[in-house]
Order: structure tokens, then sequence, then C-alpha cells
């Protein structure tokens, strides 16, 4: 029998608890053997019909050699970086969903538990239900990742939606989804691109095999995303959507941004609303590859820190692979690569012309929107200069 310690009791807590009571049998034959769920760390008292393995103090958990996996619900790094690196320390696999500790610690966790031989997984962390981690780390070795790009928080999914489907503006649509329980009431994390930025650097972490610190990728978030833009772009089947993305460059580094980009009908990103979720990786020899499902919430969450659970039991050792360093040279100056650019201004197409020369004009009247030839930041910022800018967005 393996025994389990959860540490927390919210939202994707409370959804790993009825995982395992409402499946017991089948993961139990998934696991070869059954899983109970000895203690719950919490802070103070709930009226539920599993109280008594409720403990406050974390030592229960740590000192307790019976505890064979340890799942982590806390969330931000104080003190879930402390619980967790003292129960790799003390031999016991961790599961967790915690993005922030991840992507600024899973350096550090991840060999501490090599060098333990136990696992440290993160499933849940990156696109909720979706198994992106799992897909890119068992299905594509035979495969070179040149590209990741996702929609990987669904609070700012849906808000954007909201402002193409409903034409709302972004701060009565952030009012929405507040009120619906899908942002906090300081939502910076989510609208703000910190959020998604943690989820791309943990999936570049995989892909690349080097750790990259949230600090030095450019972010931007979709507190700027206005309705016109929405508007211009839909009547050229495009949308706006809160992409992190990471690539190869040709010089063997990474390009690596957070930041809403103009999306058109011609995949999964396009397609994926609401509070769903969605990556797309392209490979050389697979091809292009996606994932799509719910990305947050108590149960399609804790589906995926059940289903790390199953394999820590099942596992005879580390089997989630170990990243190298940190090395910051490797990230490549987001504003040295080409790419398409969506500009909105209040000058004139001839203008235009005569900055850019040959570009997709969108919309000519009030204001002038276009899309660019392939260019660097640095590039569109030169010609920009003199200009009345409204708006730019990168063209995924």
């Amino acid at each position: 029998m393996a025994k389990i310690a959860l540490l927390g009791h919210g939202v994707v807590g409370t959804g790993v608890v009825n995982i395992l009571s409402s499946k017991a049998e089948q993961l139990e034959k998934l696991a070869g053997e059954k899983l109970e769920l000895k203690y719950v760390l919490v802070r103070h008292d709930y009226d539920v019909d599993y109280k008594e393995k409720f403990v406050m103090d974390f030592a229960t958990i740590e000192n307790d050699e019976e505890v064979d996996v340890v799942v982590e619900a806390i969330g931000g790094t104080n003190p879930a970086y402390n619980y967790v690196k003292a129960a790799l320390e003390k031999g016991k696999h961790v599961v967790t969903s915690n993005k922030e500790l991840v992507a600024k610690h899973g350096f550090e966790l991840m060999n501490i538990a090599k060098e333990k031989n136990v696992n440290l997984m993160f499933e849940g962390a990156v696109g909720g239900a979706i198994p992106v981690i799992h897909g890119v780390r068992n299905c594509l070795e035979a495969n070179t990742v040149n590209s990741v790009a996702g929609i990987l928080n669904g609070t700012t999914n849906y808000i954007l939606t909201k402002m193409i489907e409903e034409k709302q503006s972004f701060d009565i649509a952030l009012k929405r989804a507040q009120e619906l329980g899908y942002a906090e009431a300081d939502p910076s994390a989510d609208v703000d691109g910190i959020d998604t930025c943690r989820k791309i650097c943990i999936l570049a972490d995989i892909i690349y095999g080097n750790h990259i610190m949230p600090e030095n990728v450019h972010t931007e978030g979709i507190r700027n995303v206005r309705i016109e833009d929405v508007d211009t772009l839909k009547t050229i089947g495009g949308c706006i959507k809160l992409l992190g993305v990471a690539k190869r460059t040709e010089d063997k580094k990474m390009y690596i941004v957070t930041a809403p980009h103009a999306v058109f009908n011609n995949g999964i990103l396009f397609a994926a609303n609401d509070v769903f979720n969605a990556a797309q990786l392209e490979t050389d020899n697979a091809g292009t590859m996606a994932f799509y499902g719910r990305g947050a919430g108590s149960l399609p969450t804790g589906s995926a820190v059940v289903n790390d659970i199953v394999e820590c039991v099942k596992s005879t050792g580390t089997v989630y692979p170990v990243w190298g360093a940190e090395k910051p040279e490797m990230v490549a100056d987001y504003k040295k690569f080409a790419q398409q650019f969506y500009v909105s201004t209040n000058d004139t197409a001839e203008k235009v012309a005569a900055a850019f020369g040959e570009v997709q004009l969108v919309a000519v009247g009030e204001e002038t929107a276009f899309i660019t030839e392939k260019m660097t930041q640095e590039q569109l910022e030169e010609k920009l200069a003199g200009f009345n800018v409204k708006s730019v967005l990168r063209v995924l």
C-alpha cells in the first residue's frame, strides 16, 4: 500500500482527495497497489468526513517513513519550497502543480530527486489536465522540437474570448472573470503574463534541456489589448491570444517570449477559447503536434496530479529528465528575432508604404492597420520612429 500526504486543501487539494476516493479501485489497478491518503496538511480545520487525516505540522509528514508520495498543493514558494526540498531529501516522491516553484527552483529540486532516486513530477503545473509534459517527455524522443507555442492561462483566454465574441472591453471582461472565480481579486499574475511566462519556461526547460529563469524572459500581458484591434483582425480571420512562445534560433539559441499575438484561423491556438488551454509543437520528424483541454480547476488539475502519483508509485527510481543548469547566454535577444508584426497607427497608408514598402494592409481609415514583412523588433522600432502608434502585436 502506497501512503500519500497532501499539503494544502484548496482548489487543487480537494480535487486530488475527490479523485483518490472516487477512483480508488481503478487507481489501485493502474498503480499495482492501493493508494491511501494518510495526511492532509492544513492551517485550520474544515468540516469534511476525512478530517481525522488533518495535521498542522509538516514535521509529522517529513518524519513519517511510511509516506511514499508528498503532494504539494499549497502554491507559491513559501513555505512550499522548503517543504518540497525536505520531502525529497527524505527520499519521498513529490508531485506538484506549482508552476512558480518549478519555474524558479526546478533545476535544484530535480537534482535532489535524482540524487535520492525519487521523482519530482509536475504535469499539473502546465496546462492543467493537458498531458503536454508527458507528451513531450515520453512521446517525442525521436524528434527535435523546434518550437512550442501555448495558450497556457485560462483566465486571460477567457477575457480575450469575451473581447472577441461579445466585444467586451478588457475591464468588463476582467470583472466578469472575477465574478466567475476565474480571476483573483488581484489578477496581476494572469493578466500581466507572469503565470504564462512561468509555464513556457517549464516547457522550454524540458524541451531545450537548460533551466530558464522567468525574469530572463520578455513578458507582456493583455491589459493594453484594444477592442479596436480585436475587431480589425477579425475581418481577416485573426484573433488575439496571449501566448508563451519558445523557438530554436539559427545560431542554436532560444527565442522565448510571453506576449499577445495575432493568431490566424489555421490551428488549435486559434480555436481554443474560453478557459481552455492549448499547446502546439513543431517537430522535425513528427511535424505539428497539438494538445488541448481544460487548463485549470479542481478536477482537471487534480487529475493531472493523481496521474503523477500513480506514475511515482509504479516507478523504480527517477523517471523524469533532469535538465541542465541555467545558461542565460542561451536566451536570444528577443529584439533581434525576425518575425511579422501587426501595427495600428493614426498615420496614413502612404506614410506606412514610404517607411515599410510592401505590407499587408488590414484597415485604412481613422487608423491604418497593417502586417509587416518579417523583421526584427529593432528594425520595426526604427521604421516606426515618428509614427503615432496605437498598438503593436507579434504575429505567430
